[in-house]
Formats: structure tokens, C-alpha cells, sequence
């Protein structure tokens, strides 16, 4: 188990940890909670080593495997699944070492040790990953570097996931992915055999893949059993426990105080008032209501429009010369709420852009109502914002008959303290970057919102709000977006994004999530990497070359091979009797369904490993009778 014993760690003047203590044991899968800030990620590097505690300990079993997120992008010339693959440096050491090494016992130990690792089905795991993850078979035969940023960090987090760390800290891992990697990704953790730490906003992640939330606030961590919806529950209930409780407290006090500033002077009351000040000084310190500042935003009413809102017509549109969708013949009305669907890379960016009029369409014609107003959010507008000029400033410049007094008020109903809105751009967070942008869309009053990923950096508190504003607004939205809970509690209907087209999906989020599932599932089975340029996709058929070679060297290292291929061959074979013993019984899958689909899944892996196995061993036999009659 992870031990986290009297940790106390500060920054400056800011104290993150004060003698925090939780335990997470082996097998747990875990959200890590808290606010922008509240030390999360200086916890996970705490845990790896990065940073020494000030006081307190950290205790990790020597023997798991640690692995943490990067945000650090794979580049250079290897291909997407060599890359994967490359990131076992255990693997990777034990196949360097099985080229070379000629000592019998080693080359045994080596090759038991490959095989607990099931070195043999490393391509296979390697691509349903990437397959998962977005790249279907041609990608992850692609050079590595030829990938943009946000592509590459998901071949980083492919590789963390191929190496199957006993103890995985997942920091914002959805932050690069699109809804379909996301809904891949809760699966994934949900069925990860090891223990997972993940810090995340994403409320349908915490609430269907892991079973405990660890809560940071006030410099403590607070453990609750259940997903994030039973922890918002039950976090209600203690905090109004806790103001009822300081309301009694402050009453307490209160009278105590009266009692001894009015008899403190008067002698026959002085031993009294002294035993009420004693009294009054034992008393526990109020607890301190919470800090958390709750933004509301809000997308003022505006005067409805005759419909349409938009009437595309075979429009088609892309970059340049190359038409990325066509044929687009749709209608938008006021008070249509959509959501697009679709992998990343299909078109839901541009056809946001062409509504926004950033795009002019290639051919075929796009009809706006003439007053219509458009508010356009996107992960670029946010970052493109002037580092050198105030939130109050940025806003003055859109209401130039605003006084700074009347901006920062509508600031601060997008969460913005008067200290945020008066500092520098520049120094403000990702999410308080997110919600300047929502500021100017909403000074604006549009009469559409055309949101492109509007939930990335925001933290729970902030989506909360931003689901409540969008559903408050009267007019239509169009939404892409990688969080599923944000799309279910906001649109409406669905338009699927993919094959150059924008069409109609009927169905809600729950059948688009069996859908893509289903899609993913049926993907892995059919990817089978081809042998790479790579070094690692050949070391199968090498390391066979290579060993039979040197093991002909002597009939004592030859018959070793053979024993060792033989044991592994029968260990394997012997799981996968006492596997398909359990699996059997039809009572296990009534009463045990979820073990009976994960033991499913292991002995298709020891399968898979058989076949590897036989082959290994009948080449062992085979070397060992050339060498008999050479």
C-alpha cells in the first residue's frame, strides 16, 4: 500500500501539506480532489521523489513499478508502436541482454522473466492501447515526430499505460484526448489491475472508474469510499454539519464573552468571570467556513430571432484546397442545442469555424440571420490573450462606456476576485484564462454560443457553473467537447462528425458510448502489427536467431533452453486449466460478473502467450536435435 504518514510541505508562504496523513491500498483506483493550486500535483511529485517532504513520510512498496504522466512529448524518427514499446525499459533491457548473453542460467532467468512480463504479446498490448487512444494501424506504423503536440502527448500516455505500473498517478489525463479516447480511458482504469492516483475535473471519469476520493483541503487529505457523486453527497452533508456546528460554537462563545466582560470588574464575580475566560480559551477554534469562491456565470437574455440561425446549403469547406467536409446541407435554430461527435481530426473544429465565420466555405452557400450575434469559445482564444493588460482592461476594451468599476462587477461574477482582476493577464491560471474569454462572450449577449473544448483547465466548481449558464441561456449552442457529463447535461441532440460528412446521430450519450466501445473493441482485435524497421518488432524472430546460434555452442546450454521453453510451456498450460476450471462454472458469471469478464480476458493473454511459448520451445528442440547430429 501507499503510505502517506504526517506530511507536512510549503511553498513560500503557502502551506500545501500540514501534517496529512491518508493510506491507499493495493488495487485502489482513486480521484484526487481539490482546488486549482491546492497542491495535487506538488503531491504526485512528492510521491515520485521529485521533491523532498519537509516533514512526514511517503512510503511506496520497494517492489511496485512507479509511473506518472509526462507532459513532455515523444518525438524522433521511430514509429508510434516502437515508441510504446520502447517505453519498457525493463523489457527493453531484458531483450538487449537476451542478444548477447551466453550464460545458461542468466539466458533461463532472462526468459522467465520475459515471459511474467508477456514480453511476446508486448506488439499486440502495444497497439490495442494506441488503438484505444486514436491511432488506428497505419498511424502507429507513422514516425513518431511527423505527429502534432496534442497527438504525440497521447503516444506519452500510451506508453505509460504499456508499461503497466504497479502504482499509476494520472495528472489531468484527459486533457489531450477527445471523447472518444475519454470514454476509452474510463474502461481502461476502471479494469486496471494495478493502483491508480489520478487528479481530474472530469466528473464522468471519477464517477465510473474509481471506487475512493481523496480529498485536499485546508493543507489535510480526507479519504471517502464511493465515486465522485457519492463524495459530493456526503461532502454536502458534513459541510452543513460544520456550519451548524460553528453557528452552536460562535453562540457559545458569544455568551461566555458577555458573561465576562460584564462581571470581569465586579469583585463577588471575578472568580467566576476568571473560570468563563479559562473556559472560553479551551473552547475549540470555530471551524472555518469554506474559502472555495463559486463563480456564476451567466449569458445575459437577448431578443430571439427568426429562424434560422444558420441554412447551410452543399456547402463544403476545408484549408486551402482540400475539402475536409462536404455536402453540408443543415439548419441551426434559436433554440437548438447539439453537440458534435466524432474523433478527433473528422471536422468538428472546422465546422465550428465556419459557423463562427473564420472559414468561408469552398463551395455551396451559408446563410446567417443578419442581426445575429456569435459567441465563439476555444483553447486558442484563451491563450492568445494580451499578457500585458489587466482582465479589467481587456473588458473595457469591449465596452468602452463601461466604467472599471462596472467591469470588475461583471467579473466577478465569472469568479474573479478583485486582486485577479486587476493583475496582469499574463499571471493568471489556464481555467482563469477560460473564464475571461466567457466574460467577453457574454458582454457580447449572442444570440449563439459556439463552444470548441470549453471545459479544458476548468476545475469542477467552474464546469458546475458553466453547465448551469449554458442551460440558463435562451439561445442556441453548439458544443464540442471531451467531457461526457458537460454534453449530457447541456445538448439536446447529437450531429456524428466523420467521412467528410455531419449528420444526424439518434441516440443519446449512453448508446454513443456502447458505440464507441464496441468500435474500439472491434479495432484491437483486428490490429496485428507488422514487423517494424524498429528494433522491437523483431525481436521475437532475432532473439530466436541469435540464441539458437549460441546455444549451439554446447549440448549443456542447448538442453537448458529446452528444459526452460519446456517448464514455461507447462506453467502456462497449468493456468490456463485452473482458469478454465473456474470459468466453468455457470454460477460464476451470475455472482461474479466483472471477475468472470476480467478472467475471460487473462486467458486470452495466456493463450496468446502459449502459442509464443510452444513456438520458443519446438525451436529449442529443434536446435538441440541439429546439435545432436552436427
Amino acid at each position: 500500500m501507499l503510505k502517506i504518514e504526517n506530511l507536512s510541505y510549503q511553498i513560500g508562504d503557502k502551506l500545501l501539506f500540514d501534517e496529512a496523513s491518508t493510506v491507499i491500498d493495493s488495487g485502489h483506483k482513486v480521484g484526487f480532489i481539490g482546488r486549482n493550486g491546492a497542491g495535487k500535483t506538488t503531491l504526485f511529485a512528492l510521491i515520485t521523489g521529485k521533491l523532498d517532504c519537509d516533514a512526514g513520510a511517503i512510503t511506496v512498496p520497494s517492489h511496485w513499478r512507479v509511473g506518472i504522466t509526462t507532459q513532455e512529448a515523444p518525438a524522433g524518427e521511430a514509429s508510434l508502436i516502437d515508441t510504446v514499446i520502447g517505453a519498457d525499459t525493463e523489457l527493453t533491457s531484458l531483450w538487449r541482454e537476451a542478444e548477447t548473453a551466453i550464460d545458461a542460467t542468466r539466458i533461463s532467468e532472462i526468459h522467465d522473466r520475459l515471459a511474467q512480463r508477456q514480453a511476446y504479446s508486448a506488439p499486440a498490448r502495444a497497439a490495442r492501447v494506441l488503438a484505444g487512444l486514436g491511432f488506428d494501424e497505419a498511424a502507429q506504423q507513422g514516425r513518431c515526430g511527423s505527429f502534432s503536440g496534442g497527438w504525440r502527448m497521447r503516444v506519452a500516455l500510451a506508453s505509460l499505460l504499456f508499461t503497466e505500473p504497479d502504482l499509476l498517478l494520472l495528472d489531468e489525463p484527459t486533457n489531450h484526448l477527445d471523447l472518444e479516447a475519454t470514454l476509452w480511458l474510463e474502461d481502461y482504469i476502471a479494469r486496471y489491475q494495478g493502483t491508480v492516483l489520478i487528479i481530474s475535473h472530469d466528473r464522468d471519469l471519477l464517477n465510473r472508474s474509481v471506487n475512493e476520493i481523496l480529498h485536499l483541503d485546508r493543507a489535510k487529505m480526507t479519504r471517502y469510499q464511493g465515486n465522485y457523486d457519492r463524495f459530493e453527497s456526503n461532502r454536502r452533508m458534513q459541510l452543513e454539519l460544520d456550519n451548524k456546528l460553528r453557528v452552536k460554537q460562535e453562540a457559545h462563545r458569544a455568551h461566555i464573552e458577555k458573561f465576562v466582560n460584564r462581571f470581569r470588574a465586579k469583585a463577588t464575580k471575578a472568580k467566576q468571570a476568571q473560570s468563563r475566560l479559562k473556559m472560553l480559551e479551551r473552547l475549540p477554534s470555530p471551524i472555518a467556513p469554506s474559502g472555495e469562491r463559486i463563480p456564476s456565470f451567466r449569458f445575459p437574455e437577448v431578443a430571439a430571432l427568426a429562424p434560422p440561425l444558420f441554412s447551410l446549403d452543399r456547402v463544403v469547406v476545408g484549408y486551402g484546397a482540400t475539402p475536409v467536409l462536404r455536402d453540408l446541407s443543415l439548419r441551426i435554430d434559436d433554440d437548438d442545442r447539439i453537440a458534435l461527435l466524432g474523433a478527433n481530426g473528422n471536422g468538428k473544429t472546422t465546422f465550428i469555424k465556419l459557423l463562427a465565420g473564420l472559414l468561408d466555405p469552398m463551395s455551396g452557400n451559408v446563410v446567417k440571420s443578419s442581426k445575429l450575434r456569435v459567441g465563439y469559445f476555444s483553447q486558442q482564444l484563451a491563450e492568445r490573450l494580451d499578457p500585458s493588460i489587466t482582465p479589467v482592461q481587456s473588458l473595457s476594451r469591449l465596452c468602452p462606456h463601461d466604467t472599471p468599476e462596472m467591469c470588475r462587477t461583471y467579473l466577478g461574477r465569472f469568479g474573479f476576485s478583485d486582486d485577479l482582476s486587476l493583475g496582469r493577464i499574463g499571471s493568471l491560471s489556464g481555467g482563469e484564462r477560460a473564464r475571461l474569454v466567457f466574460a467577453q462572450i457574454a458582454v457580447a449577449k449572442p444570440h449563439v454560443l459556439l463552444f470548441d473544448e470549453p471545459s479544458n483547465h476548468l476545475d469542477m466548481i467552474a464546469r458546475d457553473a458553466l453547465v448551469q449558464a449554458i442551460n440558463e441561456f435562451s439561445g442556441a449552442v453548439i458544443i464540442v467537447s471531451h467531457d461526457p457529463h458537460l454534453i449530457e447535461l447541456t445538448v439536446e441532440r447529437f450531429w456524428l462528425v466523420g467521412d467528410g460528412r455531419v449528420r444526424p446521430f439518434e441516440g443519446d450519450m449512453s448508446d454513443y458510448r456502447m458505440l464507441t466501445l464496441h468500435k474500439v473493441s472491434r479495432s484491437e482485435t483486428e490490429v496485428v502489427p507488422e514487423p517494424s524497421q524498429g528494433r522491437t518488432a523483431n525481436t521475437n524472430k532475432r532473439e530466436k536467431r541469435r540464441l539458437a546460434a549460441k546455444s549451439r555452442q554446447g549440448s549443456t546450454d542447448v538442453s537448458m533452453r529446452v528444459r526452460t521453453a519446456e517448464a514455461l510451456f507447462d506453467r502456462l498450460t497449468a493456468e490456463k486449466a485452473r482458469l478454465l476450471e473456474r470459468l466453468s462454472d455457470p454460477d460464476f458469471y451470475l455472482n461474479q460478473p466483472e471477475e468472470a469478464k476480467h478472467l475471460q480476458k487473462q486467458l486470452a493473454g495466456i493463450q496468446r502467450d502459449l502459442v509464443a511459448a510452444e513456438s520458443h520451445w519446438m525451436a529449442a528442440v529443434e536446435d538441440m536435435e541439429s546439435s545432436a547430429s552436427a
